[in-house]
């Protein structure tokens, strides 16, 4: 029997609020031949003949276990070793996923407490967050901090065109009634010179990327001085699986620094959830969006953890809050820490040292095939860009006849880059699949 908690009465009320006289009227804009009862429906099934035709849906999705995959752009087929997911599947932690409350369980804040520890330790910086819910909303809260610090008085922020091109939309949906200008992207072409002389005492914020949306790897050192000198704030925003192998960003002085954890042990899933990785300097904690766990001892001296710092509006009175992001992705960071806790600084190193040569391995060889050029001009890390012969998509319909999943298609961001695929190449790309890559790719570019 179905519980079916509003009574006639309570619906009627609603009804009458809405001004629509019955039920039958609410639904009037319903196509009548998809209006229940007088919907197509096939006959009902047995439970082993719906799991039989679920399976069969599912297997009709191209997937990294049957296809070869060199699609990043931002999301990464990285391996993740199994105890990842026995960890996250216990129930103290599956069932507590997001907690809100500062009395939760002192087992829950201290596996967050870890995973803050984890990532300053990776990326330089003096405090990280609880998490947010992916890299461009973390983006996006670091420009929320940056206009706090300035007090509302500076509404510029410069953007590297080599951040995400997903984050930079994120940011401007963001900052959309708030009076605040964007200026630096309008163009893959506009060059670091072009994007520092326009800083000026307007300016709160400078964004970049490290390694950058094309796979660079930068030094923003001077970018930084730049910036301090300016009074505006440097904000890095990372792939913290290159900081196995890469200086952290704390090295060229950024004030926050955000990213994208999704490589550090949690699964592509079709998109989600993910992991919004995001750390500053001291000075700044308390314009930090989310929350933080700190680590204090309790009145008989036994360590203990809690929530702390972070302003009590971004939990309980909105109106005055920075922010409106008050939980975090806590299934998520406790996935990241148990990766990064298995890993170890030399497994994080290997799986990075693994994805830098594999992409130059597979630059090298695509690099040579007569219709095709290597587009990046200095240093990359594990993605690259090809100038190719031919549309990106008609290309990838021939890489996925023969279960290959091509690069991401450039032109769809940057008009200046039609005919460019963004190859992303991780440890689990074997050389024959390489090699696979790359015979495709000769082929796929005869007329």
């Amino acid at each position: 029997m179905a519980y079916i908690p509003h009574t006639e009465r309570d619906r009627q009320a609603m009804l009458a609020a809405i001004g629509v006289p019955t039920l039958d009227s609410l639904y009037s804009s319903v196509p009548a031949d998809v209006r229940f009862p007088d919907l197509d429906l096939p006959e009902p099934l047995s439970e082993m003949e719906v799991m039989a035709e679920l399976q069969a849906l599912a297997e009709a999705n191209v997937d990294t276990r049957h296809y070869a995959s060199f699609l990043g752009a931002g999301a990464y087929n990285h391996f993740i070793p199994s105890v990842v997911d026995h960890i996250l599947r216990r129930n103290e932690f599956y069932t507590a996923y997001t907690p809100y409350q500062p009395e939760i369980s002192q087992g829950t804040l201290q596996a967050t407490f870890e995973y803050q520890s984890l990532i300053c330790a990776l990326t330089g910086m003096d405090v990280s967050n609880a998490s947010h819910y992916d890299g461009a909303t973390a983006l996006a809260e670091a420009v929320t901090l940056a206009l706090a610090h300035h007090r509302g008085k500076r509404k510029t922020l410069l953007m590297s065109p080599s951040v995400h091109p997903h984050y930079r939309q994120v940011v401007r949906t963001y900052m959309q009634g708030m009076d605040v200008t964007i200026h630096g992207d309008e163009s893959c072409c506009t060059g670091p010179d072009d994007l520092v002389r326009r800083l000026d005492d307007q300016t709160a914020m400078v964004a970049v990327q490290y390694p950058d949306f094309f796979g660079h790897i930068v030094d923003f050192t001077a970018w930084a001085e730049a910036a301090h000198a300016a009074g505006a704030l440097l904000c890095v925003v990372v792939n913290p699986l290159a900081l196995g192998l890469l200086k952290p960003p704390s090295t060229f002085g950024a004030d926050v620094v955000v990213g994208e954890g999704q490589s550090l042990g949690i699964p592509l899933s079709f998109g989600g959830p993910y992991l919004g990785l995001f750390t500053t300097k001291n000075e700044y904690v308390r314009k930090m969006a989310g929350r933080l766990v700190g680590e204090t001892l309790d009145s008989r001296g036994q360590r203990g953890y809690v929530l702390t710092l972070t302003p009590r509006e971004q939990h309980i009175r909105r109106e005055k809050a920075t922010s409106n992001i008050c939980t975090n992705v806590g299934l998520m960071a406790l996935a990241s820490a148990v990766y990064l806790s298995v890993m170890g600084k030399q497994g994080l190193r290997q799986v990075a040292e693994l994805c830098y040569h594999k992409a130059h391995y597979a630059a090298d060889a695509i690099g040579r095939l007569p219709r095709y050029k290597i587009w990046n001009s200095g240093p990359f890390f594990h993605e690259f860009v090809v100038e190719c012969p031919k549309p990106v998509a008609d290309i990838n319909e021939i890489l996925l006849e023969q279960e290959i999943v091509g690069g991401y298609d450039l032109g769809a961001d940057y008009a200046e880059l039609k005919n460019h695929m963004l190859i992303a190449v991780t440890e689990m790309n074997t050389q024959e699949e390489i090699d696979g890559l790359v015979s495709a790719l000769e082929e796929a570019s005869h007329d």
